[in-house]
């Protein structure tokens, strides 16, 4: 069995095999702490089968204390999803939370010097604040507060779109506590001409190029000025978990969660629209006009994406389960419709052919998630599939099937469904 090892020789990226039998010889301990830059304290004694963790695979599992049937859609960077029937707590725990990132997670976090900078074109004068500044100076609020990928569902397009193929568990509603983000920005005085905010951090992009930012997002003002819109410190009344943004992060709840930045140290109020790092292009854009599957759209017809469509989610039972004959099947759910509220909701045992409405709870807060629930009569035994519809507050239903196609799979809110089996 072989080990191999990555470095470096005369600027060249070489990869080395070397046998187990030979772990603790010279020549590859040698190795090994040239690949680490730093020595192997009692690198001699290591046991001719143990590798070192560092050469190991990381497990995220324990990195970022989540549940170990979340699912890994990518290492580096890191992006993890949930399951339907992960996501049943009213309140997300941190164990179920989707990872999204796009570049490397800060290393050596130091709380005592970590700053927020608020500068940019339109802002009457920069200003920095500490986090004590932060957490001293404004009131601190709290809000559920829904986040989504903009591609999730992006794994039922067809032809496939260019991205992490998430399936439905890119989505969350924690609690968040922080200051207003409106309160930090007045406090810097905003220029009449203020049009965007765009945000920057401290995550390194994937080439370690610290002249690249990995992600650089942001929104309106009209958006940065709302009562929910935070700079958050902590997630679900403890400090805000590393993967998530410790130790700030913006949540703007609604929108794609790509314009909450995380591990914030800087906000720029522009006099423009934001053009940092994936606001261009395609990146979190949609056609202006449908187009057909597969067409080719130039980057001037492509639109920003803002509120999130309405969508459900039904969370309980785990797809699959099985009822005996007799028994009402139990469903519940959250459905949620970006800046709006929803409205109705509705499920379906016949694929659509007939709808029944249902309860949905009003939202705790503005952008939080709302939930349902249903008891369902099946008439007899056999498979079943049960469908979930949810209608915002201004009529617009989730459609039954795949909406239209987009460049790079975004804003699948298709109906979710779960099979079942009655015997």
């Amino acid at each position: 069995m072989q080990l191999k090892i990555l470095t470096l020789h005369n600027n060249q990226l070489l990869t080395i095999s070397v046998e187990r039998r030979k772990f603790v010889s010279k020549t590859l301990l040698a190795t090994m702490i040239g690949a680490l830059g730093t020595d192997i304290v009692f690198g001699k004694l290591l046991p001719l089968d143990y590798v070192p963790l560092a050469f190991q695979d990381p497990d995220p599992f324990k990195m970022f204390q989540i549940d170990p049937e979340m699912v890994v859609l990518n290492e580096k960077p890191w992006n993890i999803e949930a399951k339907a029937h992960m996501l049943d707590d009213k309140i997300t725990p941190n164990k179920f939370m989707f990872v999204r990132n796009n570049g490397i997670i800060p290393e050596n976090i130091d709380l005592a010097n970590w700053s927020l900078t608020i500068d940019g074109e339109s802002v009457i004068k920069s200003k920095t604040y500490s986090l004590t500044e932060l957490k001293s100076k404004f009131k601190t609020y709290t809000y559920q507060l829904l986040l989504e990928c903009g591609g999730n569902g992006r794994s039922e397009f067809d032809p496939p779109a260019k991205g992490n193929q998430w399936t439905v568990g890119a989505v969350s509603c924690a609690s968040w506590t922080g200051v207003r983000l409106r309160d930090v920005l007045e406090d810097a005085g905003i220029k009449k001409n203020a049009v965007y905010i765009g945000y920057h951090a401290t995550d390194l992009h994937l080439s370690r190029d610290p002249g690249k930012e990995p992600i650089s997002r942001g929104v309106p003002i009209s958006k940065a000025l709302q009562d929910e819109t935070l700079l958050a410190y902590q997630m679900n009344g403890k400090d805000i978990p590393l993967v998530h943004g410790h130790p700030l992060r913006l949540v703007a709840g609604g929108w794609p969660a790509s314009v909450s930045g995380k591990w914030i140290n800087r906000i720029s109020i522009r006099n423009k629209v934001h053009d940092g790092e994936k606001m261009e292009g395609s990146s979190y854009r949609m056609p202006c006009k449908p187009i057909a599957p597969g067409e080719n759209v130039p980057d001037e017809a492509m639109c920003i994406i803002e509120s999130m469509p309405v969508k459900s989610i039904i969370t309980y039972p785990k797809s699959g389960a099985m009822l005996p004959k007799g028994k009402k099947l139990k469903i519940r759910g959250h459905a949620w419709a970006g800046e709006l509220q929803v409205a109705e909701m509705h499920y379906s045992i016949d694929y659509g052919a007939t709808w029944t409405s249902c309860p949905v709870e009003k939202p705790v807060n503005r952008l939080a998630w709302q939930h349902f629930s249903a008891d369902i009569s099946l008439p007899q035994e056999g498979y079943y599939e049960v469908w979930a519809k949810a209608t915002d507050s201004r009529g617009v239903s989730q459609p039954m099937l795949l909406p239209g196609w987009n460049p790079k799979g975004y804003l699948n809110n298709a109906c979710h469904r779960i099979a079942i089996k009655i015997t």
